[in-house]
């Protein structure tokens, strides 16, 4: 009992952690700090999540198939993305050239598409998903691969 007891205390001081924000703020000798709490003195900045550009080899897997992950394709091509990603814009571009109707979701910009990612297990940017199969990353040869698997 005690045991349980403790593990639910160790979970909620981990999840109330998990919530705070990481700040950022350098000392009068230059030196930066990052800290849970900004110090009382102002210049400190929040630091906020940055999702990375994929630019491992592409992967293409079997989608969750929870019903919340289902939820998240919302057509026959969903790309996750961010208007900076190199990768995203070649897959935009490749899209645009093959007349490929998709959906581009940005997790920088909307918070439901950036849940959706994670929960697709998305590695970086771009994550592609046609039916049950998803793409981390991009390449012309990968993606044809993947929508004749999906057929």
């Amino acid at each position: 009992m005690i045991r349980a007891l403790l593990l639910v205390i160790a979970f909620t001081a981990a999840a109330t952690a998990a919530a705070q924000g990481i700040y950022r703020w350098t000392d009068d000798k230059g030196k930066v700090h990052y800290g849970s709490e900004p110090p009382p003195r102002a210049g400190a900045s929040e630091v906020r999540e940055r999702i990375n550009s994929y630019s491992g080899p592409v992967e293409v897997q079997r989608a969750p198939t929870s019903a919340k992950a289902k939820s998240a394709v919302a057509g026959p091509v969903v790309m996750y993305s961010t208007s900076w990603c190199g990768y995203c814009a070649q897959a935009r571009a490749y899209f645009a050239r093959k007349n490929i109707q998709y959906v581009d979701l940005d997790v920088e910009k909307s918070s439901g598409a950036n849940a959706d990612f994670k929960r697709l297990g998305g590695k970086g940017v771009p994550l592609i998903v046609h039916g049950r199969d998803t793409m981390n990353g991009f390449s012309e040869k990968a993606f044809e691969a993947l929508v004749a698997r999906s057929r």
